[in-house]
């Protein structure tokens, strides 16, 4: 084969890799800006649209990945990956505030390492949503969401595999345990206030009774 044959050859590769990149890095692009409009309807408690929009998240990963099938290292050069993170991310957070079942990642339909790390971050999402639980004074359902962090945590810190496969998992689980210790500490003093207001109010009661 001459070398204008390789030329040619290589042109052609090259312009079918281009071809796909070009069609699934918009989908990429799609797929992480309905997973967090997705985040954001679900701490509105938006259920319906939050819904439809990781439904469109899915979709356009699905879009994605069609169109790289046959380059495997387009499929992996790491957009696809931060997609599929930020929809397992949208996902694992939808079920914690609603108290539902985490989906795994066979159900969620993402690779391995990129679902772990939408956990990770799913983490600081449970936080925001203890935060809005604590400011109505909702203390019983942010103890019972502090446990799924736990729960996530705890599996978390088990991955102790190379950055390489697990897509710097170990500094994502680094993250979730420093917010794991600044939500705890908001809680605790949560539960501080309340037992010195009904301390308090007891006490007046018991003033007034008296009277």
């Amino acid at each position: 084969m001459g070398f204008q044959q390789f030329q040619r050859d290589f042109q052609q590769r090259f312009d079918e890799k281009m071809a796909a990149r070009e069609k699934a890095l918009p989908a990429a692009r799609a797929a992480i800006r309905a997973s967090a409009n997705a985040i954001r309807a679900i701490h509105r408690r938006e259920t319906g649209p939050a819904r439809e929009l990781m439904e469109q998240a899915a979709s356009a990963i699905r879009e994605g990945l069609q169109a790289v099938r046959d380059h495997p290292d387009v499929a992996h050069a790491g957009f696809l990956q931060d997609a599929q993170k930020e929809y397992a991310e949208a996902r694992i957070t939808d079920a914690i505030v609603e108290g539902a079942e985490i989906p795994g990642p066979n159900e969620v339909g993402v690779e391995l390492a990129p679902y772990l790390n939408g956990m990770a971050e799913a983490v600081g999402e449970a936080r925001r949503h203890i935060l809005d639980l604590l400011r109505r004074g909702d203390v019983e359902r942010s103890e019972e969401i502090l446990t799924s962090m736990d729960d996530l945590y705890s599996l978390l810190v088990t991955m102790d595999y190379p950055d390489a496969i697990t897509g710097n998992l170990r500094r994502s689980t680094d993250v979730a345990r420093s917010i794991m210790e600044k939500t705890r500490g908001d809680l605790s003093i949560s539960l501080v206030q309340r037992s010195l207001r009904d301390a308090l109010e007891r006490h007046a009661r018991d003033v007034l009774g008296k009277e």
